[in-house]
């Protein structure tokens, strides 16, 4: 993610697609507004005053991003990956406490504040840490973005307004974000950064107060408009002087202080549930929601008793935890192509995966004689491990690529002789966030050993209903997508990434998301981070050791070394699926 932090001039950076331009531009600017009657709002109504505004560029659509598009603060995300490496020590955590103390107080400035943070990142490489903030996305902060947001953007993006993000937070916590959410245009708070290094500076004026207010005339003066044309949506009485200039402020999850100031101006209010601490009543359904696993098994032994058909038990039990767990979470589903799922069995269901109501979903969808596969880890949990077993789902080691094609073999058998049909994740893992991520083969593989067609299907938003890294379900509906099913028997191994590339295009036709060429996807496989392939996860936690208490303190002092001005001097190879030309997720057999 390339951008250039070398800012000139009195105001606060902008980021266009990572690009960093310098440069006041004031435009005439009328403070009318156009006060709501109502001041709480539902969300329909703030979806239809956007599609209420004038439609194209000229209307402009800004967003504040920590409480306003994520629940919570993306600086702590950051916070904590410094304390976990080392980079901070307790002393330094005290400092960083009294520091925002004081600014909670009023005694410091927003300048002073994030110099005191950044003297900590002194003399470390800027392309390292952005490569650890677009992990620290992944990991922690998109499971914060509020589904609602998303939504707003997606009606701005509809009407063609022009959208940009303006925070006082550092272009490192909020450009992968805007990225995920299509956002190019970003204004903040810029580090200064001499030779690839960071100098522990800051560069001033920030992009906070009145400083988000030049960056807002900015960026109207750049879509030829001005703020009297201008939604502005924040959570914080920090923004106070930029809501009051705009012709359309929305304050989105306030706090009690600027909700009374709201309502005194006559500020349209709204709030999101979606995100942030779960209620008890949340915590409550979500566990029985999971428990109704057990239930709907048990439920299922009677009929095997009467019936000695563990088959029908089983599928019993699919259909029983399919509509139980989805009442009790409160999951609905609205499917296009329902008679998909019926035309062709058995088929291999192929469906991208974003959350854990994924097996839910596919479960309410598929309902009977299923197979799947499952990583390795849910075979160790306590009663659920043993129940998914029973209920058809191979468990496999990610880590060690031949013993899962070993694994899986017994699934062309259970497809083709006892007509079962397979589902399974092409992904391989769970995506962070909507955006599709790369395929793995295996599940092509087996269609092409088994002759038995691909049905995919196509979830638009199961991560609304809970994130990944979340285990706390809300209610909510998913859109889902059943696409025809597409013939496998002409399919061979050596045409295997061009049928990759053809299904995968299909989830991102479906999807709206750009299709990619048979190179590209071969390519974005290859490329994809570590952390989001479980082969890889897998491998290191097999690899790793205890270290001794010196080499800990070793590793500790060296991390706080690098922060404190010592550059790091490592290298690492290029991810890559392919070693001496061999493809490493080929079979090692074929039938």
């Amino acid at each position: 993610m390339p951008h250039k932090t070398a800012l000139r001039g009195p105001s606060c950076g902008v980021f266009t697609l990572g690009g960093v331009t310098g440069g006041r531009v004031r435009c005439g600017v009328s403070l009318t507004r156009i006060r709501e009657v109502d001041l709480v709002v539902s969300f329909s109504t703030l979806l239809e005053n956007i599609a209420s505004a004038e439609q194209g560029p000229k209307t402009c659509a800004v967003f504040d991003f920590d409480g306003t598009i994520i629940s919570g603060y993306s600086a702590t995300a950051f916070l904590k990956d410094q304390i976990a490496r080392g980079e901070i020590s307790p002393a330094d955590l005290v400092q960083l406490t009294q520091a925002a103390t004081r600014f909670g107080l009023g005694s410091l400035g927003f300048s002073a504040l994030m110099t005191v943070h950044a003297q900590y990142l002194a003399g470390r490489s800027e392309s390292e840490y952005i490569a650890n903030s677009e992990r620290l996305f992944r990991r922690a902060i998109a499971k914060l973005i509020y589904p609602e947001a998303r939504q707003l953007i997606e009606a701005h993006r509809a009407a063609g307004h022009s959208i940009a993000i303006i925070s006082s937070a550092t272009p490192y916590q909020v450009l992968p974000a805007a990225k995920d959410l299509g956002i190019e245009d970003v204004y903040a708070t810029d580090l200064e950064v001499i030779d690839g290094q960071f100098t522990g500076a800051v560069i001033k004026p920030t992009c906070f107060g009145i400083g988000k207010v030049d960056a807002a005339e900015r960026f109207a003066e750049k879509q030829d408009s001005g703020l009297d044309r201008c939604f502005f949506y924040s959570d914080s009485t920090d923004d106070i002087e930029l809501l009051e200039a705009a012709s359309r402020p929305v304050v989105l999850n306030g706090s009690r202080e600027l909700r009374v100031i709201a309502r005194e101006k006559g500020w349209s209010i709204a709030d999101f549930s979606s995100r942030g601490n779960a209620s008890t009543s949340q915590v409550v359904r979500s566990l029985a929601a999971t428990g109704s696993l057990v239930g709907s098994f048990m439920m299922g032994l009677p009929l095997y008793a009467l019936s000695g058909s563990s088959r029908d038990s089983i599928n019993f039990s699919i259909s029983l935890f399919a509509d139980t767990a989805s009442a009790l979470i409160g999951l609905d589903l609205e499917v296009r192509g329902r008679e998909h799922l019926w035309k062709r069995r058995p088929a291999i269901f192929m469906f991208n995966h974003q959350s854990n109501a994924d097996m839910l979903i596919m479960a309410s969808l598929v309902r009977r004689d299923i197979v799947g596969v499952g990583k390795r880890e849910l075979k160790n949990l306590p009663v659920i491990g043993p129940l998914m077993g029973a209920a058809g789902v191979v468990f496999i080691d990610r880590s060690d690529r031949k013993a899962a094609i070993e694994t899986m073999k017994p699934l062309v058998r259970a497809m083709q002789e006892e007509g079962k049909s397979l589902v399974i994740a092409p992904e391989g893992t769970r995506a962070p966030t909507r955006k599709l991520g790369a395929f793995k083969k295996g599940g092509f593989h087996v269609a092409i050993q088994s002759g038995i067609p691909i049905v995919p299907v196509v979830i638009h938003n199961s991560g609304d209903i809970s994130p990944k890294g979340d285990r706390i379900f809300r209610s909510g509906t998913v859109q889902v997508d059943v696409l025809p099913a597409m013939d496998t028997g002409a399919w061979s191994i050596q045409t295997i990434d061009e049928h990759i590339a053809e299904v995968r295009n299909l989830f991102l036709h479906t999807l709206g998301q750009p299709e990619l060429t048979v190179a590209e996807t071969a390519q974005l496989r290859r490329d994809t981070p570590d952390d989001l392939k479980p082969e890889v996860r897998g491998q290191r936690k097999n690899a790793s050791q205890p270290q001794s208490s010196a080499e800990s303190l070793d590793n500790r002092a060296t991390l706080r070394g690098r922060a404190r001005g010592r550059r790091a001097n490592t290298t690492s190879a290029p991810s890559t699926n392919q070693q001496n030309g061999v493809d490493q997720e080929a079979p090692a057999t074929r039938h």
